[in-house]
């Protein structure tokens, strides 16, 4: 019967047969199943249950008072009637929806349409929503495959970063100093250690009390790194450039400068993005001091959140507006979505005289995108065209002279690119660029 049941689903009715067995029923009813459920909920399924605070162990509690138990044990036990109608449904809705195989949203919808068992009675305990719930379900085994991949193309890293970086005012210091640790030493190519060693030997900035509040300061890092000998390798050129690892912290860093919205790399970013990728001397001696990363990185960025950069918010709202319809992927669509959701800033002021509403561009994205059923945990990248667009708003505002990318330069970003989801949403709500642009010069003068 389950050989056309995906591997979740097979492993929620081995668990509700488990759950029955546990109880000493004599049957496996639907009020296993949603045991089960609750146990092996992942994406939007989850989201549910987790709105209605329900737990395992709550709904174990309500559904033992609905089920006979007993202390006897069987190794097998039948399905009932109602359970069987339950498996039934499902695959009929799985021919439905155009599925091959029985998801567990499937299995999920069977059992909210099921009137014959005390399914009803559990969830009202919970005030559990179940007109909502079976349309998100039925919304999600709709469309869950209508398009495999985000229309914006997968994120891809850009490369040229030293420009941006190496250069910067704010950071120069930090580099002048890695450089001359460089020539002292008998590496040729500038790392991660050299970096970080170079931001902790500002004792003064708060970034360097930060990292000293965990331990690590100039002096211990040094003797740590003294136990270190990793780069034994000759070149040829005596050009400083920069090791692997340390250049894929740096565009690590640039990528987190633009998200917490500054339009220069801080020494903080450079921190963060050693912290980020995981990766190179620096990282392992900060191990080997035994620093809790996500501490640190909770640290540094907590006095960059309480000034509440606008970028930094937008983007934020953006990310919640994927996980809303069960995306990891934030593409330029999202973008506009958190832009209308800042509220008060120049880009959303301008939307809004436009008749851009919030519910109007979800319901068209919802209808391009469809939902997903993506991990809530999994972390959120951007399409190569939301990165785009970051590009584009931080070069506008560096261009202005501005520390901070602002709402406008994200607007105007998106209007620059044509084939963006965002502007073709945009174009459906009957706004075109031009609006947009001179909507935006008019709203700042």
């Amino acid at each position: 019967m389950l050989e056309k049941f995906t591997e979740q689903s097979v492993n929620t009715v081995s668990e509700s047969q488990n759950y029955a067995i546990e109880l000493g029923s004599s049957e496996v009813s639907p009020e296993h199943l949603l045991y089960a459920l609750v146990k092996e909920a992942k994406g939007i399924p989850l989201r549910l249950f987790k709105n209605a605070n329900i737990t395992i162990e709550n709904i174990d509690e309500q559904i033992k008072k609905y089920v006979s138990q007993s202390s006897n044990k069987f190794s097998q036990l039948p399905f009932n009637n109602n359970y069987k109608e339950i498996l039934k449904k499902s695959m009929d809705m799985a021919k439905i929806s155009g599925h091959q195989n029985i998801m567990f949203e499937h299995l999920f919808l069977a059992l909210l349409s099921d009137k014959n068992s005390n399914i009803q009675r559990i969830l009202e305990e919970f005030d559990f929503d179940t007109f909502k719930a079976k349309d998100l379900l039925s919304k999600l085994v709709q469309k869950k495959q209508k398009r495999l991949e985000h229309p914006e193309g997968e994120e891809k890293e850009r490369k040229n970063i030293v420009d941006y970086i190496y250069d910067d005012s704010e950071v120069a210091p930090i580099f002048a100093r890695a450089i001359s640790k460089l020539s002292t030493s008998d590496y040729e190519i500038l790392g991660t250690e050299q970096i970080l060693a170079s931001i902790l030997e500002d004792s003064d900035s708060n970034l360097s009390k930060i990292f000293e509040t965990f331990g690590v300061t100039a002096l211990s890092f040094d003797e740590q790194l003294k136990t270190i000998n990793s780069r034994t390798a000759e070149y040829d050129s005596k050009r400083v450039v920069f090791t692997p690892k340390a250049f894929v912290a740096m565009s690590t860093a640039l990528q987190i400068a633009k998200e917490l919205g500054s339009s220069k790399v801080l020494p903080e970013h450079l921190a963060l993005g050693i912290l980020k990728s995981k990766k190179g001397v620096a990282y392992d001696v900060l191990e080997q001091l035994n620093v809790k990363e996500e501490d640190l990185v909770n640290a540094i960025i907590k006095p960059i959140e309480k000034q509440m950069p606008e970028t930094l918010v937008i983007l934020k709202l953006a990310k919640e507006e994927a996980r809303r319809i069960g995306k990891k992927v934030v593409g330029t669509e999202m973008l506009l979505l958190g832009i209308i959701s800042e509220g008060a800033g120049v880009g959303a002021r301008v939307l809004n005289k436009l008749e851009i509403t919030l519910q109007d561009a979800r319901k068209i994205i919802e209808s391009q995108l469809g939902y997903g059923n993506d991990y809530f945990d999994s972390e959120i990248v951007f399409t190569k065209r939301a990165k785009a667009v970051l590009e584009r708003a931080w070069e506008l505002a560096k261009k202005e002279n501005r520390d901070r990318i602002a709402s406008e330069d994200l607007l105007l970003a998106i209007t620059a690119d044509p084939s963006a989801l965002a502007m073709k949403i945009l174009e459906q709500l009957g706004v075109d660029a031009v609006e947009i642009k001179y909507g935006i010069l008019k709203e700042i003068e």
